[in-house]
């Protein structure tokens, strides 16, 4: 149980049923239309899990969040924090500004759609802020990020390459759970949701 981040493929973003998010799909495509851009039509196949091959994502949000509002209110304006983490599904689209739904998403009445650039801007931002080190998990197709900051991998990273990243370790998570959520969505054209 827990709240996971994870990507999702075509038959999950285009298709009907409990799994389906055909109604957001189709609701965010009448937006693009009414900013006079095109519609996100080209979401990929489900990938087939291979370990460190990015062509999945999925990471589980465990640790408090105090930090990271800490380090937002000190890095970043409202709108900006508000971007960051007020979405529930983030596209690989250009977004100048979130698109909110009328539709239910996992743990709202509403579905806040995100663009990958925006958030990715965001997260750049808080990570050359904390300096996260270069061992920090770049595909995250299986728990990956969440293990290494929680199984210990972060504190001996610490040990030997400490900076403002490994003051708050659970800050430091969430700072690249974002940052690798916004560019594996860039990368593999997909949307990410919290499931």
């Amino acid at each position: 149980m827990g709240v996971y981040l994870v990507d999702v493929d075509t038959e999950g973003w285009f298709g009907e049923g409990e799994e389906g998010r055909a109604e957001i799909a189709a609701g965010l495509n009448a937006v693009l239309a009414r900013r006079g851009l095109p519609p996100y039509e080209t979401v990929p196949e489900a990938a087939g899990f291979v370990r460190g091959s990015g062509r999945s994502f999925e990471e589980k949000l465990v640790p408090p969040m105090d930090g990271l509002m800490a380090l937002c209110r000190a890095h970043l304006s409202a709108a900006a924090t508000e971007t960051l983490l007020g979405w529930s599904v983030l596209v690989p689209v250009s977004l100048a500004e979130e698109i909110e739904l009328p539709v239910e998403s996992s743990y709202s009445d509403v579905t806040v759609i995100a663009g990958a650039p925006q958030v990715l801007s965001i997260a750049e931002k808080l990570a050359a802020a904390v300096e996260l080190p270069p061992g920090v998990p770049e595909m995250c197709d299986n728990l990956d990020l969440t293990m290494w900051f929680l199984d210990g991998e972060a504190e001996k990273v610490a040990t030997t390459a400490p900076g403002p990243w490994s003051e708050d370790l659970d800050a430091s998570f969430y700072v690249a759970l974002y940052l690798r959520a916004a560019q594996h969505s860039l990368r593999r054209g997909c949307p990410v949701t919290y499931c």
